[in-house]
């Protein structure tokens, strides 16, 4: 996989975490350009050209896969993202994470110079995410075993090079969560973390809050975590039980100064979400 060398260099030598200022974890609002990624539901790719390929009539249940394929053989980022996805997901198509796993990669080979601020951007930086997810479990009964290093590499590129909040957490997790992880190794992971949260990264939100809640590695800041679990918990899914577990026994252990402090904070999040 062809990656930018600079980006790279900057990883091993740990100038990207470095250069990054330090956070307060204070909740002030930053530019949210990157917090979410939107991505198309649906191609030109009715349309009858794509790149200069004409693509074939097909019956309408197959209209859109048809038009994906044949965007995504012309090296159109968008709709190698949605093959990717479906194939990930098994979303109208047979789940096959091989066939994801390429997808994805080639987003990552023809677009990992792509300037930050490219329209396909943010979908560039999803891919690197995706593969650093492959990379880290693996994908069983291939060739892509678990490999953490790669991993770190994937999620380092797409939080440094792209400022993507999903990576800033997985990368700061793995700073975090590794088990012989150093006072050096905590500073970044507590950096990336930070910024993801900034960001709205709702999961970072939540591991930021219980840390400072409890105290756990970073000096406690009872109304500061509630702070971010109460933003977790309101932008947490259905499935994400953990989020809500951890926002409703800190609001159970807050003292009233605590919660009122929290108000405070949240009402000043929003008012600078809005400016």
């Amino acid at each position: 996989m062809r990656t930018s060398r600079r980006a790279i260099v900057a990883f091993v030598l740990g100038a990207g975490a470095l250069a990054m200022p330090a956070f307060a974890f204070d909740g002030a609002p930053v530019n949210n350009r990157d917090a979410a990624l939107s991505v198309m539901t649906t191609l030109p790719g009715t349309a009858p050209a794509v790149r200069g390929r004409t693509a074939p009539a097909t019956a309408p249940q197959e209209t859109s896969l048809s038009a994906l394929q044949y965007a995504a053989e012309g090296g159109h980022p968008i709709a190698q993202w949605k093959l990717g996805r479906m194939y990930a997901n098994g979303d109208g198509v047979a789940q096959d994470d091989v066939r994801a796993f390429e997808y994805f990669s080639q987003i990552a080979n023809a677009h990992a110079d792509d300037s930050p601020s490219a329209p396909q951007a943010q979908i560039v930086a999803n891919a690197f995410v995706a593969l650093g997810r492959y990379y880290l479990n693996g994908i069983p009964n291939s060739k892509i075993k678990p490999n953490q290093d790669r991993a770190r590499e994937m999620f380092s590129y797409a939080a440094s090079y792209f400022g993507n909040a999903d990576a800033q957490y997985d990368l700061a997790r793995l700073y975090l969560k590794t088990p012989d992880a150093s006072r050096e190794d905590f500073r970044y992971g507590a950096r990336w973390l930070g910024l993801a949260a900034q960001k709205g990264q709702h999961e970072a939100q939540a591991l930021l809050g219980q840390m400072l809640f409890n105290g756990d590695r970073l000096p406690r800041q009872a109304a500061r975590g509630l702070m971010w679990l109460t933003l977790a918990r309101d932008s947490a899914g259905p499935e994400e039980a953990w989020i809500k577990e951890s926002y409703n026994r800190a609001l159970a252990k807050a003292s009233d100064d605590d919660r009122a402090m929290c108000l405070q904070m949240l009402e000043q999040w929003v008012q600078g979400r809005r400016e």
